[in-house]
């Protein structure tokens, strides 16, 4: 049986999408073209001609990879249209507002160059169900497209999106209430070398910020590199000398966001969310009454809502997950302590820019700097290590780890909590303890990591 459960063919989709190593399978030309194809089968439902939105962030492996999807589609008798570097928000709300029957991100986030990535969408903006993700990876593993490849004049066409980032940034600056401006303020933006480098910046101005662009230019190499939200301690050093009031760091395809506040603190998306749902539920916009995190989530965010008489719905790690939640339960803010966080008003899906002008607007409504605002919420320690795996063995059969684990949980009691789970785009088994004592928590984190280690380390 393989990894999917139920053939002995490797998943290709992990909870983001398809991941990997550029030019090492399954992040080559030839499966790419045949994901293509595979796309281009699944959505061709009517006798109309179909069309598919493609974007990329900045990555080099990006021109080998969009040259074999725009292949793949094409030779299934289905148009392309080529956007370029572009957020994968912005390939969302392309798709969605274009009225194009899919879109795909060419991206690997947050990860280091050398990998790359495929995010899906279909015609609504949302991210593929599980079931169609089942269908492409049978398609794909069986190449069952081979027979079906139209011919002539019903090879599909790819012709380049030449306004789409511009189309963005219009949505973009919609979704900031058109009362406000940003004159005044002073704004560090890190665009990680990634798929944001001309957009936020552009934004940001044209909204009426003084705005200073760091890791704002790509070569193909340099995206994610000691930049963006996984390494915000130099835009903190930034936004103080630079005397800013805000610090923006985004990742590679920008769907995240980390901030910084004018002392140079640096503000996750945990805090986040709790400045943005006690807003919300103060004007009257938060849905029935709540807001949906993941598991790892700082309880520090529980303690704040529930202040607030505000409901926390907590499922696993994905910004997915978050999403199918907030449909399923009728809520319009959902996120992830990593920065993504997502306005069911505005988008379909995690947009680092659309977070930050969501802040921006509440700085500039209520006259106050982001280090009081981020006041709502107090964070309880917590460590989070992350421990290489040779192999994803069941955690439940390894009686030491187990054993480590029910050993910290009663320790801290409801004083803290323990959370050990792999994850979903790397070979790494990810610990997280929080209570009430940092020295407490570290020691307990460690304890757990070096069992696994011991099992089933790299």
């Amino acid at each position: 049986m393989g990894d999917d459960g139920t053939t002995g063919r490797a998943r290709l989709f992990g909870t983001d999408g398809i991941r990997g190593t550029a030019n090492v399978e399954p992040m080559t030309s030839e499966t790419v073209l045949r994901l293509g194809r595979a796309l281009a089968h699944v959505v061709k439902r009517s006798a109309r001609r179909h069309k598919i939105i493609i974007g990329k962030d900045t990555r080099l492996s990006g021109y080998m990879l969009e040259s074999a999807l725009t292949s793949g589609i094409c030779s299934m008798g289905v148009d392309v249209l080529l956007c370029g570097p572009i957020p994968t928000p912005g390939i969302a709300f392309l798709t969605r507002s274009m009225r194009a029957d899919a879109g795909v991100m060419i991206s690997a986030s947050h990860n280091p160059f050398q990998d790359n990535g495929i995010k899906c969408f279909g015609s609504t903006g949302f991210k593929l169900p599980d079931e169609l993700e089942r269908e492409l990876e049978q398609l794909v593993g069986d190449d069952g497209t081979a027979h079906l490849r139209p011919t002539a004049a019903e090879v599909g066409k790819a012709y380049h999106l030449d306004d789409a980032v511009g189309r963005y940034n219009v949505f973009l600056k919609n979704t900031f209430p058109k009362h406000l401006t940003l004159e005044g303020l002073r704004v560090v933006i890190d665009c990680a070398n990634g798929a944001a480098y001309r957009v936020g910046p552009e934004v940001l101005s044209e909204l009426g910020a003084a705005v200073i662009a760091v890791g704002h230019q790509p070569d193909g190499e340099n995206i994610n590199r000691a930049c963006g939200a996984l390494h915000p301690s130099d835009l903190a050093r930034r936004v103080t000398a630079e005397g800013a009031h805000l610090g923006v760091a985004l990742d590679g395809d920008a769907d995240r966001v980390i901030l910084v506040d004018e002392l140079g603190e640096v503000v996750d998306g945990d805090e986040v969310l709790a400045m943005l749902g006690i807003e919300l539920q103060r004007t009257g916009r938060l849905a029935n009454g709540g807001l949906v995190a993941t598991v790892m989530s700082n309880l520090g965010l529980d303690l704040a809502l529930r202040e607030h008489h505000i409901a926390l719905t907590r499922v696993q790690v994905g910004d997915r997950f978050v999403v199918e939640e907030m449909l399923r339960g009728g809520f319009l803010l959902g996120g992830e302590q990593s920065g993504h966080v997502v306005f069911l008003e505005h988008g379909t899906t995690g947009d680092g820019l659309v977070t930050a002008l969501g802040v921006l607007a509440l700085m500039v409504e209520s006259g106050r700097p982001l280090s009081r605002l981020r006041g709502v919420m107090r964070r309880l320690p917590q460590r989070l290590v992350n421990v290489r795996v040779r192999e994803r063995r069941d955690l439940a059969t390894l009686p030491s780890v187990q054993g480590a684990i029910t050993r910290v949980s009663a320790a801290l009691g409801d004083r803290g909590r323990v959370l050990v789970r792999y994850s979903g785009t790397e070979p790494l088994v990810r610990v997280m303890v929080e209570g009430e004592q940092l020295a407490e928590v570290e020691r307990y984190c460690e304890e757990i990591a070096a069992a696994l280690r011991e099992h089933v380390g790299a």
